[in-house]
């Protein structure tokens, strides 16, 4: 599980701050003007340089022009989605701000938390960071349509990779290739019952006694993220629980459905308002406990699945689909990805201290003993990993890293892509860069 450091720093780049120095708020000012009316604030690049620090990378020169460079180009690309008239929705930046502002919030337990860390309500978040959001999500669409289904084939992957001097091949740091299946706590039919009852319970309230669905929420439910806000999210079909999202979709405006069973505890849910395949909806969530023997009972039945694929009668892949509860691990087979790039080589020296530990004294193929772990979103389940692959420090070749060097030919022929289009699209745009910036070659390229 990330650590509270990184967490913290994670919300503060999510949201716009002044620039500090030595305790006193200074003026920010406009670095660049592109458009009509689309500006970068030296904030703007502030808040860039930080996350680059905190990532430990050494800062020049060179850098910031790389990366007012990105600004431009992320502007330009707003700015033609204006022109080629590509919708983003109020209710598509609202589902964003909010699936945003609920991660965080469950990362830190409460709403209270989250606002008495940042010194900020989580509205006051929305508010100023509401066209940001908008304007991000114009350019990654416009941005998608100008880069259309890009790919490169094993021969350029090769070719590529010929031209690289041999002096000039990166060295590799030692990866792992990680697997797990995960099988959640059991739950006892009398903590199950409880859970329900007191859901029905608070049910009837609303239906029968016309007390307030908002008001019970922010009693009752026991989803951090959404109970302060009277149990308010806005939703969409591909980014929520699936029995959540079925039974709300069902639902007319202002009904209530009967009590819903996901893989986060039992819902009530009412509609709202839908538009399009996006929903707002209110919910109540009640969550079902666990006691001890829920998690030795998982822990039991992963014993016997290790037994099966230490036997060889099962593979991997199928113990996955078969057994593990965890739909998101199912949709990568089971195997654990970096959020950079979304391969399944992780770096070693990146591993949370926990999982690293335990894969340090498997060999290749082989699976740990069950036990229970943390998941991101803080709930506690049971798994065991399996340790598909390793490898150790080597300098980059083809049969180790081709997917590591397919990634970077691919973003070799973006960037081309991308030059071509700011080549194309330059003439058409007002660009006004401050004299600060004024020696930047990659600005001078986009002004040519």
């Amino acid at each position: 599980m990330a650590s509270y450091k990184k967490i913290l720093f994670t919300v503060i780049a999510f949201i716009s701050l002044g620039v500090q120095s030595n305790g006193q708020e200074t003026l920010d000012k406009i670095i660049a003007v592109i458009g009509k009316n689309r500006i970068i604030l030296q904030s703007d690049m502030e808040l860039q340089l930080l996350q680059m620090k905190e990532q430990k990378v050494m800062v020049t020169d060179s850098i910031k022009c790389s990366i007012l460079q990105q600004m431009i180009l992320q502007k330009m690309f707003a700015e033609q989605a204006d022109r080629d008239s590509l919708i983003v929705s109020d209710e598509e930046v609202e589902s964003k701000l909010e699936n945003r502002i609920r991660y965080f919030v469950n990362m830190y337990g409460s709403k209270e938390k989250l606002e008495e860390a940042l010194g900020k309500t989580t509205y006051q978040l929305k508010d100023e960071n509401r066209d940001l959001i908008k304007e991000q999500m114009m350019a990654e669409r416009m941005q998608s349509k100008v880069m259309g289904n890009i790919s490169v084939t094993p021969s350029e992957v090769r070719a590529f990779f010929n031209q690289i001097p041999k002096d000039s091949l990166p060295f590799f740091p030692a990866t792992v290739e990680l697997g797990q299946i995960i099988i959640a706590p059991y739950t006892s039919k009398e903590l199950d019952q409880y859970a329900k009852e007191k859901l029905a319970g608070i049910r009837n309230q609303i239906v029968n006694e016309g007390k307030s669905f908002e008001t019970l929420a922010g009693i009752y439910s026991d989803d951090p993220g959404s109970r302060d806000n009277g149990g308010e999210l806005t939703i969409n079909r591909t980014e929520f629980d699936p029995a959540f999202v079925t039974a709300a979709y069902k639902l007319k405006e202002g009904e209530i459905s009967p009590l819903v069973k996901s893989n986060f505890g039992y819902h009530i849910i009412q509609m709202l308002k839908r538009q399009g395949e996006l929903a707002k909806v209110r919910h109540i969530l009640v969550k079902i406990d666990h006691s001890s023997g829920d998690y030795k009972k998982s822990i039991s039945k992963l014993d016997s699945v290790r037994a099966e694929l230490i036997s060889g009668k099962i593979k991997f892949e199928e113990a996955v689909g078969k057994y593990t509860t965890d739909e998101s691990s199912k949709q990568t087979g089971g195997m654990l990805t970096n959020q950079r790039d979304n391969s399944i080589q992780l770096e070693i020296a990146q591993l949370d201290p926990s999982i690293a530990l335990i894969i340090d004294s498997l060999s290749i193929g082989s699976f740990s003993q069950p036990h229970n772990f943390t998941t991101p979103m803080g709930e506690v389940s049971c798994r065991i990993v399996f340790l598909k692959n390793r490898s150790q420090p080597h300098k980059a070749n083809l049969k180790d890293d081709y997917s590591k060097i397919q990634q970077v030919a691919l973003e070799q022929k973006k960037g081309k892509k991308l030059s071509q289009w700011m080549n194309e699209k330059m003439s058409d745009f007002y660009l006004k860069v401050s004299d600060d910036y004024a020696n930047c070659e990659e600005i001078k390229k986009i002004k040519q």
